[in-house]
């Protein structure tokens, strides 16, 4: 049998408010395996987010384990973590995240920086991974000569071009139209489907979360498993059509 690809068991978290403790996570237990595509639903403050900054190794938890490949996240360092980062992990953000004054091409370069690549390897990889998301022509322009969709999708050149075992998104549709939206969610289904790329998202978008294998549903703290019930939830979070005035 598979096994997970991050086990994580009995994951709690709190934040201090002046005297107060507020729990944000409580008693998570969650197995992602290789190549889930995982959507994570829940209302502002439920703590979607803080769960999947642990599961990246950015935040740490208060109590409870993550484990990599059998590796305990939770018991490393700073550094260990930022290492560990570096070799496993894609950043997809829902503002890209891009540098300004550097070309798509440059912007994909920098994950490479950390390894031993030569100058020629990083260029042949980013040039390979702008046209894997279908930027092929776009590698000397600079952001702010891009769309939100084509920034996305530079952003998701730059989160694979080192070949991460996990791709995490914190809302990569919240700042898009629905054109460019469903373009990017095409192409991490893609990523999904072709690559086996492991991906856990979160999103407010019922019509984002649709396209992932699995939904998790997050309500204070506590997880809803990925079941007619938090598939119902995702639905009555769609907006509604306003009622139509009948016409005279």
């Amino acid at each position: 049998m598979q096994e997970p690809l991050l086990r994580i068991r009995n994951l709690a978290k709190q934040y201090r408010r002046g005297e107060q403790d507020i729990p944000v996570l409580t008693d998570i237990t969650l197995d992602i395996m290789p190549g889930d595509f995982l959507a994570l639903m829940g209302p502002s403050g439920s703590g979607k987010s803080t769960l999947l900054n642990c599961i990246a190794g950015i935040d740490q938890a208060d109590a409870g384990e993550i484990l990599f490949r059998g590796e305990d996240l939770t018991q490393l360092t700073e550094s260990e973590l930022a290492a560990w980062r570096s070799q496993h992990v894609g950043f997809i953000f829902q503002f890209y995240n891009l540098i300004p004054v550097l070309t798509a091409q440059e912007n994909v370069e920098l994950p490479l920086l950390l390894t031993d690549l030569s100058a020629r390897e990083r260029r042949d990889h980013a040039v390979a991974a702008l046209a894997a998301v279908g930027l092929a022509d776009r590698l000397d322009h600079y952001p702010g000569q891009l769309s939100g969709g084509q920034q996305q999708r530079v952003a998701i050149a730059r989160a694979v071009v080192a070949d991460p075992d996990l791709l995490v998104a914190d809302e990569p549709t919240g700042d898009l139209d629905r054109a460019s939206a469903e373009e990017v969610l095409t192409l991490m289904e893609r990523l999904n489907a072709e690559l086996g790329k492991t991906i856990v998202m979160v999103t407010h978008d019922p019509k984002a979360a649709e396209r992932a294998r699995k939904l998790i549903h997050l309500d204070k703290g506590e997880l809803w498993a990925d079941t007619a019930a938090a598939r119902a939830g995702a639905r009555e979070a769609e907006p509604h059509a306003a009622p139509q005035t009948p016409g005279p």
